[in-house]
């Protein structure tokens, strides 16, 4: 299990501070290509399609000016192997999800997607920010938020379309309830926002889709894991990572607990 006293690698400041710049950045432009595809009548795919597809030409091209020599790993950009190579060697690595919760991006007015801009440094999500655009708000490692007081009952944030079987037993197990969202990085803002408590995925994820919220939830004092309650490793040479579980740390050891048992709690 990950100790939350246990400090992540170091990171300048100054890339803290570009993690931060490049999300709010990203941000702004998605809302005002948003806004025109909208009034242009676009349809929903292709909506979907120009975010993407602008907000990770942005984010590249600056991160190519200010750290020519830092690796991406970007969910928008094929990897060719020698570009596996070389962030498999490097002390730090970008880790970017230009637009996550395309779905929602294209389902206006919804708010309920993000963008992710991670650093990670020996295999740790290190350092990085969250955007929620539509909100005009960005949580960060550089200034981590302070997590308001759990109220109410335990409030569980899942899938718009398939919550996970451990998200269901974790439920039951705190008898709280179920707030469907969408955007891994919206759900995990909702724990920092005070609006959820947990976040226990299953369905299956790739490093770009967790790096910067766990980031960001870590700083924030929160628990952030696998579902078997082992570390989150990063800038591996496949970057598919199916599972996590992201909470106030007080509800972590029932949730794993529940997530693990065959039979729920």
């Amino acid at each position: 299990m990950i100790r939350h006293d246990t400090p992540p690698p170091e990171v300048d400041r100054a890339d803290h501070q570009l993690a931060s710049d490049l999300a709010e950045g990203a941000a702004e432009l998605l809302v005002s290509l948003r806004d025109k595809l909208e009034s242009d009548g676009e349809p929903p795919y292709r909506i979907k399609a120009l975010g993407d597809a602008v907000a990770n030409r942005w984010i590249l091209d600056r991160l190519a000016e200010v750290r020519p020599d830092d690796p991406v790993l970007s969910e928008e950009q094929y990897e060719h192997p020698e570009g596996v190579r070389a962030r498999l060697n490097a002390a730090k690595t970008w880790i970017i999800d230009p637009l996550d919760g395309t779905r929602e991006f294209s389902e206006i007015p919804r708010v309920d997607w993000a963008v992710h801009i991670a650093i990670a440094v020996d295999h740790v999500a290190a350092a990085g920010a969250v955007s929620l655009p539509a909100l005009g708000e960005t949580y960060t490692t550089l200034h981590p938020a302070v997590v308001p007081p759990h109220d109410g009952p335990p409030r569980l944030v899942v899938s718009r379309t398939r919550p996970a079987y451990e998200a269901m037993a974790i439920r039951e197990a705190l008898d709280g309830v179920l707030v469907p969202m969408g955007s891994a990085g919206a759900k995990t803002m909702a724990i920092l926002r005070g609006e959820a408590d947990i976040y226990a995925h299953s369905g299956g994820q790739y490093e770009w889709d967790s790096c910067a919220p766990v980031a960001v939830a870590a700083a924030a004092g929160l628990w952030v894991s696998r579902l078997d309650g082992s570390p989150l490793r990063y800038n591996q040479p496949d970057p598919y990572l199916p599972d996590l579980l992201i909470c106030r740390p007080e509800m972590a050891d029932v949730a794993l607990k529940a997530a693990n048992s065959p039979y729920g709690f």
